[in-house]
């Protein structure tokens, strides 16, 4: 089975606390809101301490067209990403320094900004990598997309055993940020969205870089589409750029439809909730949280590392789960235990994957 060898994670410069956001955002849509301060309660209710922002916060109460954004979107994803892949690479989770050289695939993940040809392309002009390493960049997954990046780096290791693949997430949410937006989801996403970055190793199961320690290697993985759900969450696409689309009901759909997939993917392995040791979920918010408890059986144990990521980081999107990752390898879960890593995105759809520490 392909292992996952390491997980490095980057934050950028621009500290936030939760109060600074909510004066950002009391001064900008104040006038647009009658009941500005019961709204703006949401920023309280979500459990979130801090986040980590590309732009000085007097930046985001300015106007800015699409191609501003996306010119910071580049920059600043070539730079984090090349100081995440030098990381994940010289990783003390690693039993020995791996070379630029040895990496088969880079599967980056994005859904922020545009770029062509993808920021993967333009980090491979900054670090020494060969010059045929498959370039595989996936775009509009969203929330599910670190979940969705590992899993195509199981499957090419399992086409071929010996490689090793790189999984780079990349979101700067903040760049998205429209303060001409007066619908509440911008404003429910305003009190979540951060930025960050994640880059995971896996490894074929014929690598010469298989850990002697415990690692979490993938079982089996598995995706999920709810037909007709595109209004769940995801972008508009507009003029000055991306504007949020953040569904009210994210939490009851995770309730009613998260159990039966993941209790349907267990049972294929003979597997039950109570097996399940580790549960590496995304914290797409408070709610999100308590609807995965809910719809697993879990309680607030199985998911305090998600939710202490979110406390000190906030939503980074397709990053956070890595980072959640990062955390449980870094505990050092005992050999044979296994682990459900879950994420949630745009379509709207499930990703999960069985995890074994071996």
């Amino acid at each position: 089975m392909p292992q996952i060898l390491s997980v490095s994670t980057h934050l950028p410069p621009n500290l936030i606390k939760q109060e600074e956001a909510v004066e950002l955002s009391r001064s900008v849509f104040s006038g647009r809101f009658k009941d500005i301060e019961r709204l703006l309660t949401v920023f309280q209710n979500g459990d979130i301490e801090q986040r980590n922002v590309c732009m000085p916060l007097d930046w985001y109460g300015q106007a800015h067209d699409f191609e501003e954004r996306n010119e910071l979107y580049i920059s600043h994803a070539i730079e984090y990403g090349t100081v995440a892949v030098t990381k994940c690479l010289e990783s003390d989770m690693l039993d020995q320094k791996v070379d630029y050289k040895d990496i088969d695939a880079i599967i980056f993940v994005s859904s922020t900004g545009i770029a062509t040809p993808s920021i993967d392309a333009r980090i491979m002009n900054k670090l020494p990598f060969r010059d045929d390493v498959k370039r595989i960049p996936l775009w509009g997954l969203g929330c599910a997309g670190g979940a969705s990046g590992l899993s195509r780096a199981n499957e090419f290791c399992l086409a071929y055993p010996e490689a090793n693949v790189l999984v780079l997430a990349i979101e700067l949410c903040s760049l998205t940020f429209q303060k001409d937006d007066y619908s509440k989801s911008n404003l429910v996403g305003v009190s979540l969205f951060s930025d960050g970055v994640a880059c995971a190793l896996v490894a074929g199961d014929r690598s010469k870089f298989r850990s002697q320690e415990v690692r979490p290697s993938i079982v089996a993985t598995t995706s999920k589409l709810m037909p007709d759900s595109e209004d769940v969450m995801g972008w508009d696409v507009k003029n000055n750029g991306l504007y949020v689309v953040f569904s009210k009901s994210i939490p009851t759909i995770i309730s009613d439809w998260l159990g039966p997939f993941v209790h349907q993917f267990l049972d294929k392995y003979n597997l039950i909730d109570k097996d399940i040791s580790h549960f590496v979920a995304h914290p797409g918010g408070k709610k999100v949280l308590e609807a995965y408890e809910e719809a697993l059986h879990f309680d607030n144990t199985m998911t305090e590392i998600s939710r202490d990521v979110l406390r000190m980081n906030g939503n980074m999107s397709s990053p956070t789960v890595l980072y959640v990752l990062k955390e449980f390898m870094e505990s050092k879960p005992a050999k044979g235990e296994y682990g459900v890593l879950a994420a949630l995105g745009p379509g709207f759809c499930g990703e999960l994957q069985l995890l074994k520490w071996e």
